[in-house]
């Protein structure tokens, strides 16, 4: 019965990226988090989604660690670091994402890619849910590798999306979600040409091997959700549940944003 139960619990986390400063939306999301967990007496983890090593910076990670501590947010799990539980860190956690990533390559999912963001947003296609500029249907040609090319090499590698695929979401807060490829996002990126995982699936493989049951992110997050999930399909892991949190935004109707 015991097994059964730690088998079943809920299981969330704190992910936050030390970039820049934490604002209040960061804390409503990860209020949100442990609230839920701690209803159900579940686990909340902690992790540094710290990738990119021109932008994370110590006095983000310390300055982190104070506003989560002055907000009262407690974890339950992480490396243990003189009796205190630290952080996952996503920077020395490289070896798992290229796992991940030669696991796509075998299953043709994945292809290197030169465009450039102005190739990109050239094209003019902009998701139906933000700002951002989609990956065009007509840039997408898979080319071939170089014999003895070595993988991955100093190239961006993309998921391939199949326009006209649809994703679904059932969100603890929205209901169900549906977004479409072509629509709301199309190719994307799983692996940058300075050797760092993307975001996607650096965050895919760590909620898959932390055993992550539900994330609860803001709902500005929707498109990444629909792209994580078809990594987990991919890759044939379960998908965790999902809870969108509504924004906090700026006097000036604008959602917050980090600062450094």
């Amino acid at each position: 019965m015991g097994e059964e139960k730690a088998q079943n619990q809920y299981r969330g986390r704190l992910a936050p990226t030390p970039s820049g400063y934490l604002h209040e939306g960061n804390m409503k999301t990860f209020h949100k988090a442990v609230e839920r967990a701690r209803q159900v007496n579940g686990i909340i983890a902690l992790r540094l989604d710290d990738l990119d090593p021109s932008r994370c910076k110590k006095k983000f990670v310390d300055a982190c660690y104070r506003d989560l501590k002055r907000e009262g947010l407690s974890w339950d799990e992480g490396p243990l670091i003189g009796g205190d539980y630290g952080p996952y860190e996503q920077s020395y956690r490289s070896n798992l994402y290229m796992d991940a990533l030669l696991k796509l390559k075998e299953k043709g999912m994945i292809y290197p890619c030169e465009r450039s963001r102005s190739e990109i947003k050239s094209a003019g296609i902009k998701s139906r849910l933000g700002d951002e500029y989609l990956f065009p249907k007509e840039l997408s040609t898979q080319k071939n590798e170089r014999e003895g090319e070595q993988f991955p090499g100093n190239t961006n590698w993309r998921f391939a999306t199949n326009w006209g695929d649809e994703v679904k979401i059932v969100d603890g807060r929205l209901g169900e979600v549906i977004l479409e490829v072509g629509s709301d996002f199309s190719d994307f990126l799983v692996w940058r040409k300075d050797g760092v995982a993307a975001y996607e699936l650096a965050t895919v493989v760590d909620d898959h091997l932390m055993k992550i049951t539900e994330i609860v992110r803001g709902e500005d997050l929707l498109i990444s959700s629909s792209r994580q999930c078809l990594l987990f399909d991919s890759l044939n892991w379960p998908r965790p549940e999902f809870f969108h949190g509504e924004l906090l935004l700026a006097s000036n109707g604008l959602k917050l944003s980090k600062t450094v």
